[in-house]
């Protein structure tokens, strides 16, 4: 079974220099965990990939901030105070650039391992350097069900 069979087609995607804002609403609304990010000038040619992980991450102090003073680093008042702030940062300050991405001619299980290896739950499906969709871990299961039973 190739990639192109369980995958889906025309994913919703968002742009480097779009906010987190409206990256992590598509991801809401739609209810998925990560967006592909395209080029700014080309729709099709992937330069990121954005989880709603990234989203949140920039809320909280890095691991020096933690040792040097636990204290206010712990304020997590202060941290939801800082959210509007983040939600205006661009994805591209906190995108995965040049992520792993697969062809849809690749057998399935190939794909998940590369995902099983990276910890990755999806992938961006690249043909001919465009864009053409995404797979997850839970389309490949659900096209393993479906075929094999």
């Amino acid at each position: 079974m190739k990639v192109s069979e369980v995958m889906s087609h025309g994913s919703l995607s968002c742009k480097a220099d779009d906010t987190l804002h409206d990256a992590a609403q598509k991801m809401v609304m739609r209810r998925c965990g990560s967006l592909p990010v395209v080029d700014d000038n080309d729709s099709t040619k992937l330069v990121g990939v954005i989880t709603i992980r990234d989203t949140m991450l920039p809320l909280y102090p890095n691991f020096g901030e933690y040792i040097h003073d636990a204290k206010t680093a712990r304020d997590f008042e202060d941290m939801e105070e800082n959210y509007k702030r983040v939600m205006r940062m661009k994805v591209r300050d906190v995108m995965t650039p040049n992520p792993m991405s697969v062809d849809s001619e690749m057998p399935v299980l190939k794909a998940a391992s590369f995902m099983g290896l990276k910890n990755l739950r999806r992938m961006p499906v690249v043909d001919d350097g465009k864009l053409i969709g995404m797979v997850s871990i839970g389309d490949i299961n659900r096209g393993m069900f479906i075929k094999l039973g």
